[in-house]
């Protein structure tokens, strides 16, 4: 994962402005207190709409997934239950005024066989991913 961050300082994307393109460093501060996430231009904090857009829409999409920011809560928040977080801890995490919000919309219930594919899916990735052995490894996430 480490290595994968690096190569992150590396890369540069190309912007289309008008019928200009510009060229920008995707990394533009590498501190250790830095952003993972830096707005293209000038390395201030990404929008919301542009970490889902131009990062997790992406990946979740060579996956043959949807996703939105409300999926990703709804996830998050089903997998803390069934990792065996208290509900008020998730409560807390999730940050909502009432426990009946969080565990009767965002905690679902899941069943056996959705657990062994989502078992199956990870080792998938891990697998396709292969060893994370250094900067030129593919950017994937484990």
């Amino acid at each position: 994962m480490i290595a994968r961050i690096h190569r992150l300082k590396t890369l540069t994307v190309d912007v289309r402005a008008g019928r200009a393109v510009r060229r920008y460093k995707v990394v533009k501060a590498d501190g250790l207190d830095e952003l993972v996430f830096q707005s293209v231009k000038d390395g201030k904090p990404m929008s919301d709409g542009n970490v889902l857009k131009r990062h997790i829409k992406p990946a979740a999409r060579c996956l043959g997934f949807k996703v939105t920011w409300s999926s990703l809560r709804t996830s998050c928040a089903t997998w803390m239950v069934q990792a065996g977080a208290d509900p008020k801890s998730v409560q807390g995490q999730m940050r909502h005024s009432r426990i009946s919000t969080t565990m009767d919309i965002y905690a679902q219930f899941v069943p056996e066989g959705q657990k062994q594919a989502v078992q199956r899916l990870r080792e998938y990735v891990r697998e396709s991913a292969g060893p994370a052995s250094g900067p030129s490894g593919p950017l994937l996430v484990q």
